[in-house]
């Protein structure tokens, strides 16, 4: 059964035990006994001491109130019997006084009748009728049954709400009596406390007397009051600590997520950059002329450097806050930056999943703005996240910066989904996501949080099915010295004669450039392209006898290319080159008709060797024809 099926369950098996109980207590009662005294006491219970309240903390709108002192006052002076009717009565009474559903006012009497019963027993099997102990001589045999009668009343009565509301809420019974429950023990105490009291006076000196002890129950009250006051602060500290714990954990989180998903990016870039200078180092081993091996070793420091580069480059995203001084930034460099770190996310990630994003960067800054680099970037990163999220089909990526007066705009934008006016005004609340199970809703918190921290502000626009811009505008306090990098387009490198025409395909131009002086030194004549489009016209316009391509390209996928070429030719050699070589599955290589996957870094024997099976395989098919 699930929990409302087992909340059902308990609910009427309580109230079919109440009713027992009280058909009992109705049947063995002693109504002789039952003065104007007793219908006195039993209108102030029901109808002024229910009044008497204070809200129990994190309850959900519970109330707890001063009535249990006359309960145990009613069980004192006229025995269990006349105190469990009067608890039912009272308990019945305050729930339709807070609004509560008729099922559940009748299972809060039940409830409150059963453990009153309890309470009653116990103490009768212990001590002899209850009604007999005010008129005891001896003060330790009272006192001990003024304890034991406040002990069995709270455990009874607490454990039959924990097992009712652990089942509501879905929780264990244990956690919930330590959260809701426990703390109330010492009301119980103060109530029995203060009804053994008043026995005492009423039998020694009659009821008229009971207006004397009235300051008690004002005592009872405010200690009860206080107490629940005193919890309800120390509730709420420890809520609030746990909050900003959580807080904290679950921005680290996001963090890691992010650094997770870098780190798969960046292990293609360093596939890449083993390539450039694995196989270019075996190049040189069979150089002759220092010339070609100066080059080379160019070409392998230029490349140790670029991973050295992609190294820092996450390094400074996953540093933490020392809670240092703020140093003075260039923000066109700190943007240029991020576009790099989030390369594998909007270009490597996407492409491999045919998703083509089109980065544009219109940095036009020149200015410094004072903050922590390390916690800008990791603001910038998450928004470009957020910006590639929201363009599942492909779509344009824009960071910009530019100077407006003394301040300094930072942007990033992109072509997506856009948002609803009321996820927009939300998207900086905490927890709040449109993810799923995929965000945790603390990334653009946490952001807007830093940017504050940097004296900034941050706006956004956003309209469905047109895409979201983030504007985040900083006080800028000089200019940068540092010079612009500008983008460099795709370099085709020239063709050489060879016997076998082969068409290389990589946006990378080292990669390009390398795999084009191996199949050169193999005697192949070489075509370079950067991109699919153009591999395509270069292959409409010439013969090729073998076509290598990457798969994560701009514009088209490496696959697209694949089975664009293989469409044009079906005899054509075709090998598939990439950096994620262990993702690739059989059905997307047999889906493009690709005769090999070469995985990087690749060696220069694995080249020679394809170049090899080439020949001979165009020997073959010439044979054959003849």
């Amino acid at each position: 059964m699930d929990n409302k099926q087992w909340l059902e369950y308990y609910v009427r098996s309580v109230i079919a035990l109440a009713a027992v109980v009280l058909g009992l207590c109705v049947a063995t009662m002693s109504f002789a006994q039952l003065d104007l005294w007793f219908f006195l006491l039993a209108a102030v219970t029901i109808f002024l001491s229910a009044r008497v309240e204070i809200q129990i903390p994190h309850s959900g709108g519970g109330h707890i109130t001063v009535s249990d002192t006359f309960i145990f006052l009613t069980m004192l002076l006229y025995g269990g019997g006349p105190a469990t009717v009067l608890a039912a009565a009272e308990s019945a009474y305050s729930s339709f006084r807070f609004n509560i559903r008729m099922k559940e006012v009748v299972f809060n009497s039940a409830q409150m009748l059963t453990s009153t019963f309890l309470t009653a027993k116990v103490m009768s099997l212990i001590f002899g009728p209850p009604e007999a102990l005010p008129r005891s001589g001896n003060l330790g045999v009272f006192l001990s049954a003024i304890c034991i009668m406040a002990v069995v009343q709270y455990l009874a009565n607490s454990w039959l709400a924990a097992v009712y509301t652990a089942f509501k809420r879905g929780q264990g019974v244990a956690q919930t009596w330590s959260r809701y429950y426990l703390w109330s023990s010492i009301t119980h105490l103060a109530g029995a406390s203060a009804a053994g009291l008043i026995s005492r006076v009423v039998v020694r000196f009659g009821f008229s007397y009971v207006l004397l002890t009235a300051p008690i129950i004002v005592i009872v009250y405010l200690t009860y009051r206080t107490y629940l006051k005193s919890v309800e602060t120390s509730a709420a500290q420890a809520e609030q600590a746990e909050r900003e714990r959580m807080r904290e954990h679950y921005a680290q989180m996001e963090k890691l997520s992010a650094l997770g998903e870098l780190a798969s990016g960046v292990a293609h870039n360093f596939n890449n950059t083993l390539t450039g200078i694995l196989a270019r180092a075996q190049l040189m081993l069979d150089a002759k002329d220092m010339k070609d091996v100066r080059r080379g070793l160019r070409i392998i420091i230029q490349t140790a450097e670029d991973g050295a580069k992609t190294v820092k480059r996450i390094q400074d995203f996953a540093r933490q806050r020392r809670d240092q001084d703020f140093v003075r930034i260039d923000v066109d460099q700190l943007m240029l930056e991020v576009a790099e770190i989030t390369r594998p996310r909007w270009k490597d990630h996407a492409e491999a999943a045919n998703v083509h994003i089109r980065l544009v960067r219109q940095i036009g800054s020149n200015s410094v703005i004072m903050g922590d680099a390390g916690e800008l970037r990791e603001v910038l990163v998450n928004m470009v996240f957020n910006a590639v999220d929201a363009m599942p089909d492909g779509g344009t990526l824009t960071l910009s910066t530019q100077d407006a007066g003394e301040e300094v705009v930072m942007t990033v934008a992109d072509t997506g989904t856009g948002m609803t006016e009321e996820v927009r005004s939300r998207i900086f609340d905490p927890f709040f996501t449109t993810k799923g199970k995929a965000g945790m809703g603390l990334g653009l918190s946490v952001s807007y949080g830093i940017i504050r921290r940097h004296e900034g502000s941050v706006e956004v626009e956003s309209e469905v099915g047109r895409g979201t811009t983030f504007r985040m505008t900083f006080p800028a306090v000089g200019e940068s010295d540092t010079q612009r990098i500008n983008d460099t387009g795709p370099l085709l490198a020239a063709r050489a004669d060879g016997t076998l025409r082969i068409l290389v395909v990589d946006d990378e131009d080292y990669v390009r450039e390398l795999l084009a002086d191996i199949l050169e030194r193999e005697g192949c004549e070489v075509s370079l392209a950067g991109e699919g489009r153009e591999a395509l016209r270069l292959f409409d316009s010439a013969a090729y006898d073998a076509v290598f391509t990457d798969v994560g390209l701009p514009g088209m996928s490496g696959w697209e290319v694949a089975r664009a070429v293989r469409e044009r030719d079906e005899q054509v050699a075709l090998a598939v080159i990439t950096g994620w070589g262990d993702t690739v599955t059989p059905e997307e290589q047999s889906e493009a008709q690709a005769d090999w996957i070469v995985p990087k870094p690749f060696t220069v024997e694995r080249i020679a060797g394809l170049v090899g099976e080439i020949s001979a395989r165009k020997a073959a098919a010439h044979h054959a024809v003849g």
